[in-house]
């Protein structure tokens, strides 16, 4: 008999042995040294001492698990992913305002819950969150056509970082051609401003000069603040005379600017917002049915904005210092396009005052669900 046999012999015989009277021990014992060919004291010794091989788990030490619940898990995940899946920190902000709508929507939640969840850090959000993130590897095709006529009307402009009145905006276009630019097909002219990080989107069927222009004319009327500067690439959508006309032929011009060529990081802001408000909910997907154009503009005029401009915080670089061979950036807290207007001072009150009786009626998770609604019949049109 081999030591394997052996042991799985021992650990049948050891389950009688336990529970046996003492003549059935007398028995299991003769038996055992007949089988094995034990001398009659190992094979007690080995019946009494007997232990499986399985070994029993370790308790965990320290104490009890406080987020590691369902309980705890759940409206988070439930929060991260109806916010379009945000950083930790930037979803540690959005917490105390989401919570209250969460109950609106799904349910109250207990108040031990309520209280866990707001005191969560970022770190502990990032560990729970882990098995769930999703990673984006995809990338897209530049359209971008250089726009020569007005080069030299159009000054260039780099130093719009540190710029802290609302009211200057920077402006792309984001093509949703998928993975050919032949043919027509949707675009999305994407606006952020600089201070408060209020964002705006239209959509056009191609890029012609006359519909771009009357997209950015409705766009200003919507802005809560004055438009006082405007700032573009040098795609021919843009440094065109309709556009530079708009903005220069008025009682007080509008100052028009644009980035160097080539240089991407001249509008790193709104390139920042393609991706977390345009390419994270449309993807690479080609939109070539001139029917959908409607469509995504009645979505961007009213669900789009006010979720993204009322609900959705980002950060702002405070400050950069290069140590040799590293860039040490420090960010301010979290707030969000909303936040930010509010702790303006040049922002009238009238209109602080709507936007915040506008905020009263308005559930994240309610504008969430039509969103997905909206976006389905547009992509269905492809």
């Amino acid at each position: 008999m081999s030591p394997q046999s052996k042991q799985e012999y021992f650990e049948a015989l050891h389950k009688r042995y336990k529970g046996a009277s003492r003549k059935e021990k007398t028995m299991i014992i003769d038996e055992c040294c007949a089988i094995c060919g034990y001398h009659r004291k190992h094979a007690i010794r080995r019946l009494r001492g007997y232990r499986r091989f399985t070994k029993p788990k370790a308790k965990k030490r320290g104490k009890p698990a406080v987020y590691n619940k369902d309980s705890v898990i759940r409206p988070l995940k439930q929060i991260w992913l109806t916010a379009n899946l945000p950083c930790s920190k930037r979803l540690k902000a959005i917490l105390p305002m989401w919570l209250p709508k969460y109950n609106e929507h799904f349910g109250q939640l207990a108040e031990d819950i309520i209280k866990v969840l707001l005191a969560i850090s970022p770190a502990t959000i990032d560990r729970i969150l882990k098995p769930v993130r999703i990673k984006y590897q995809k990338r897209g095709k530049s359209t971008t056509k250089p726009g020569t006529l007005l080069r030299k009307q159009i000054p260039i402009n780099t130093n719009q970082w540190d710029e802290s009145r609302p009211g200057f905006l920077e402006a792309d276009t984001v093509a949703h051609c998928g993975d050919s630019l032949m043919g027509m097909f949707a675009y999305t002219i994407d606006f952020v401003d600089i201070a408060t990080g209020w964002t705006e989107q239209r959509a056009v069927w191609g890029k012609g000069e006359k519909g771009v222009l009357e997209q950015i004319k409705d766009v200003e009327k919507m802005l809560p603040f004055p438009l006082l500067g405007f700032d573009s690439d040098n795609g021919g959508e843009f440094l065109n005379y309709h556009l530079f006309r708009h903005f220069t032929d008025r009682k007080q011009p509008i100052s028009f600017t644009r980035s160097r060529a080539y240089h991407k990081d001249d509008n790193a802001h709104i390139e920042q917002k393609n991706w977390t408000h345009v390419r994270q909910w449309l993807g690479y997907q080609r939109l070539d049915n001139p029917k959908g154009v409607p469509l995504m503009n009645n979505l961007y005029r009213n669900e789009w904005r006010l979720f993204h401009n009322f609900f959705l915080p980002s950060v702002k670089l405070i400050e950069k210092e290069r140590i040799g061979s590293k860039t040490i950036k420090k960010h301010d807290n979290p707030k969000t396009p909303y936040q930010r207007i509010m702790e303006s001072k040049c922002v009238d009150k009238e209109v602080k005052l709507s936007l915040t009786k506008q905020l009263e009626n308005l559930n994240p998770f309610e504008l969430n669900n039509i969103m997905q609604m909206k976006l389905k019949k547009i992509t269905r049109l492809r």
